[in-house]
């Protein structure tokens, strides 16, 4: 019994030092702007050479892009959600970088919302992405082709036979010139 009390006493100390409160309220996962969001991605050239899979995306009117069957330009393939707080930072990078390498490049997002076009029109509609297209595996059959994890951001860069070049888990700044460089000279070096 001498024991017992001891143990709630510090116990007690220890739960109301958790919840001491905080003097300013939450920030919202919106507010969170690219210089306060953290993107730690790296590129990652251990799956070089595997072939896009053969999956088969939607748009929200139901027009059908089979991702195997691009073949001719180098695509940049980006898994993504609406809730994925990095994911929401890179769109507008993505979207620059779509910009800046539009001939040579397409760049493919594809949401894996569970919602679909419930999620991802109202996602678009607020921003003004001008080369980024509503791609929609609402049933994740892509991340499930990229071994299922689940983390997102997940970005592949093929050349234009459809091979991998490189990835990148997480989040990156795809309109830095780091990330400019990288793919020009991935996709020099397979041609």
């Amino acid at each position: 019994m001498s024991l017992r009390l001891p143990l709630i006493l510090a116990s007690a100390v220890f739960l109301a030092a958790c919840d001491s409160g905080a003097s300013d309220p939450a920030q919202q996962q919106e507010q969170l702007g690219a210089d306060k969001q953290e993107l730690t991605g790296e590129i990652d050239y251990s799956f070089a050479g595997e072939l896009m899979p053969v999956i088969t995306v939607s748009d929200p009117e139901g027009k059908e892009l089979n991702l195997g069957a691009l073949q001719g330009t180098p695509v940049l393939l980006n898994l993504w959600a609406t809730w994925c707080a990095p994911c929401v930072v890179e769109m507008p990078m993505l979207d620059d970088l779509a910009a800046h390498k539009d001939a040579e490049l397409r760049v493919i997002t594809v949401s894996q919302d569970m919602r679909g076009a419930e999620a991802v029109e109202p996602f678009f509609a607020d921003r003004d992405f001008a080369y980024l297209e509503q791609w929609l595996d609402p049933e994740n059959n892509l991340g499930v082709s990229f071994g299922g994890s689940g983390a997102m951001p997940l970005t592949v860069l093929y050349d234009a036979d459809g091979a991998e070049l490189f990835r990148v888990a997480g989040g990156y700044h795809w309109d830095s010139e780091e990330a400019i460089a990288a793919i020009e000279e991935a996709i020099t070096k397979a041609n």
